[in-house]
Order: structure tokens, then C-alpha cells, then sequence
């Protein structure tokens, strides 16, 4: 029973502390509301047009395969370190290959996946794209 109360105790000032702390802040800092404050951007530069910028869509694609395939090599660096001692230690070689082979097809088969679909393949702006024709027909 005493480690639940070591549990409770520890959630208990996990809250407590964070509370506190922000609680003291409120308290103490000063309450000076300046133009400069309200602005978008502190720095002293004139924001000029809305906060609202579209973004395109392939740079968030983009990081999510980068987090699936960072993850990926996270997950197989323990595989490699595993490898030698165990088939030192006679496990039958298919036993180790298939998981990691199976887990690797299924990263294969979502980039081809990916890539089909047209995920990794970067749009063009028309900007880029109207400077290409001016350039063809010059």
C-alpha cells in the first residue's frame, strides 16, 4: 500500500508544483498592456497582410514520413544490435529475418503507397510554373 501512496504523493506534487509556479507568475509580473504587445510580431517590424498564411499541404506529408521512417531506424537499430548474438546463440536465421523483413515490406509497401499517390511528389506554384513557360518561349 505504501507504494500507492508514494504514487499518489508524486501526482499529487507533479500538479501542485506547475500550479504554483504559474500562480506566483500571475501574481507578480507586471500588467502593462503596450501596442507593441498586442501586435503579431514583437520584433518592431510592421506586420503587413493577415496572420492567416496558407501553407501547402506536402510539408506536412513530408514530416509525417520523415517521423515514420526515423521511427522506423529506431526500431531497427535494436533488431541489428540483437543480431550477431543471436545467431551465435543458434537461432534459426529465418527466425530473426522474417519480423524484421515483414515490418520493412509494410514501410515498403506504404512509400510505394505514398508515392503513387502523388504524397511525395511536390506540387508546382504557378509562379515557378508561368517563369518556366516565359523562359520556354524566349
Amino acid at each position: 500500500m505504501s507504494d500507492w501512496i508514494a504514487i499518489g504523493a508524486l501526482a499529487v506534487v507533479g500538479l501542485v508544483i506547475p500550479l504554483a509556479m504559474m500562480s506566483v507568475s500571475a501574481l507578480l509580473r507586471p500588467s502593462v498592456p503596450e501596442t507593441g504587445k498586442s501586435t503579431t510580431y514583437e520584433s518592431g517590424e510592421t506586420p503587413t497582410g493577415g496572420t492567416r498564411i496558407r501553407f501547402n499541404i506536402q510539408y506536412y506529408m513530408v514530416a509525417l514520413l520523415f517521423v515514420v521512417f526515423d521511427i522506423e531506424t529506431v526500431l531497427l537499430f535494436p533488431w541489428a544490435v540483437i543480431y550477431r548474438p543471436a545467431i551465435s546463440a543458434g537461432v534459426p536465421m529465418i527466425d530473426l529475418l522474417w519480423p524484421m523483413l515483414a515490418f520493412v515490406g509494410v514501410l515498403a509497401v506504404g512509400l510505394v503507397w505514398a508515392w503513387r499517390s502523388g504524397a511525395i511528389s511536390w506540387a508546382r506554384s504557378p509562379r515557378a510554373t508561368s517563369r518556366k513557360t516565359e523562359r520556354d518561349l524566349n
